[in-house]
């Protein structure tokens, strides 16, 4: 069994891509950065932010719409994929991304699998996932480069239909609290491993 490691502000920075989903003030003492929203947006603070501070982990919370209505209020995300990677007239899968084998990213932490994409989802994608949203792969793809243990906690904003726009307007903000309260008593109120 690996040695464990304690999640502390000196050694965590969470990821989040508008300060309206979680404001500073909400975690005072803990490194947030605002990455502004997509893939590419959420790389360049990644790479960024990963070699100024070297973090033992990574936190990414923010908003996500859903494709399984079963799933509700915030959750742990377990498996990331890149929703806009299409190269299937090369032979490779949706969402593998060509010449390397893994098809999604995980970190060994149980949750649901989320897609990101440069577009906000208002219809079923043909990648299939539980949830969706626009930063979680690029920030877990730079974790993996860079060897950061890495989690992601979506709050459900919507349901990724015709009303998803109007839905993520009323909701983003709500799911701010239900973070906090999880990460500061879950998260690290326990431990993670080395």
């Amino acid at each position: 069994m690996k040695p464990r490691t304690k999640i502390t502000p000196d050694n965590t920075i969470i990821f989040v891509a508008l300060e309206s989903e979680l404001p500073a003030t909400h975690l005072p003492e803990w490194r947030i950065v605002y990455t502004g929203v997509g893939k590419v947006n959420a790389a360049i603070e990644g790479i960024k932010n990963y070699n100024i501070y070297q973090p033992f982990i990574a936190i990414n919370y923010g908003t996500a719409g859903t494709l399984n209505q079963a799933i509700s209020g915030l959750v742990e995300v377990g498996q990331c994929y890149e929703r806009d990677m299409d190269v299937r007239p090369l032979g490779f899968a949706i969402g593998q991304t060509p010449f390397e084998d893994a098809i999604g990213l995980s970190f060994g932490y149980e949750g649901v699998t989320c897609s990101s994409g440069d577009n906000f989802v208002t219809d079923t994608p043909e990648l299939n996932s539980d949830i969706v949203d626009m930063e979680a792969y690029a920030l877990a793809k730079v974790a993996k480069k860079v060897g950061c243990d890495f989690r992601c906690f979506k709050y459900i904003s919507d349901s990724a239909d015709g009303e998803a726009a109007a839905d993520w307007q009323e909701n983003q903000r709500r799911g701010a609290k239900h973070f906090v309260d999880h990460f500061l008593r879950v998260v690290v109120g326990g431990d993670t491993r080395t």
